[in-house]
């Protein structure tokens, strides 16, 4: 009997003794080790009391969004601010470029945003960029997201498009054409100009390395050229297109009829101004003759 109450007063106190964690796990204050999942659930976060592992993988957290100031097409001397920002504050941010295996440069603050300062960028350092965030207690090579890549783009002049018709520069009459500016690069925004016109016919962004300009038939005739620049940087601008002349099936041969008929009309005039003078030169000649 005295063994049974024993065992009973054993199991009380053991059970005073315990709780439960906030994740819900069995911890026994008086030991030294907790009976918490493994730990490879991570990241972490901190009580009062003690470190407790979330259930969050650390891949599942929104990516960044990686931007550059002053432009993402800039010339070659010109200092480059790339930001990445989070959508939550972060404790590490790194930036990546394509064909690096680790991340170039590392950023340790406790804000959403952190700042990788490019100076006198050279043609070399232009390339695809990425960035992304880590939060303390991530385990090391552990990331969020990357985010969307960035273009940096360094060049002195950025080189022409090429302007082509579709089907073709001759329009046959009721039927449209599409002028189709195509550079090198996605993403871009594209401007058509027409000869004697200062704002451009049409703009428009695209995100394959062309856009295409549709014309109504009847008065697509004329000379145009076109240029793009990046949306964020219109300052920096192609090299103009050659120019491509678009007629109107037919247009040659009218305009030579009515040149004809121009013409004639003056030569008609001509005649029959030398024949009015002709009579007018008789008529006064006429009384003279009378009184001989």
């Amino acid at each position: 009997m005295a063994l049974v109450l024993l065992l009973q007063l054993l199991s009380l106190w053991r059970l005073c003794h315990t709780y439960t964690t906030p994740t819900g796990f069995w911890t026994d204050k008086t030991s030294s080790f907790s009976q918490f999942p493994p730990a490879t659930l991570q990241p972490q976060i901190r009580t009062s009391w003690r470190t407790v592992t979330t259930l969050v993988p650390p891949a599942l957290y929104p990516k960044p969004r990686l931007g550059a100031q002053p432009a993402a097409v800039v010339t070659p001397g010109v200092n480059v601010t790339l930001r990445c920002r989070a959508p939550l504050p972060a404790w590490r941010f790194e930036l990546f470029k394509s064909g690096e295996i680790e991340s170039i440069l590392q950023r340790d603050v406790f804000l959403e945003l952190a700042e990788f300062f490019l100076e006198e960028v050279t043609t070399e350092q232009g390339g695809s960029y990425r960035c992304c965030y880590k939060k303390r207690g991530w385990r090391p090579g552990v990331c969020s997201q990357l985010s969307d890549a960035l273009e940096l783009l360094v060049t002195d002049e950025l080189p022409a498009p090429t302007l082509v018709a579709l089907p073709g520069p001759v329009v046959a009459p009721g039927a449209n054409v599409s002028l189709r500016c195509a550079g090198r690069w996605r993403g871009m925004s594209f401007a058509l100009y027409r000869e004697g016109e200062a704002a451009p016919v049409q703009y428009r962004d695209s995100p394959q390395p062309w856009a295409d300009f549709p014309l109504l038939g009847a008065s697509a005739a004329g000379t145009y050229s076109c240029y793009y620049h990046t949306p964020s940087s219109p300052y920096v601008l192609s090299r103009r297109s050659e120019p491509l002349v678009i007629s109107l099936e037919g247009s040659g041969s009218l305009d030579y009829t009515r040149g004809n008929l121009i013409r004639l009309g003056l030569a008609g005039l001509v005649l029959i101004s030398l024949g009015t003078l002709v009579v007018f030169d008789w008529c006064s000649q006429s009384p003279a003759l009378g009184s001989v």
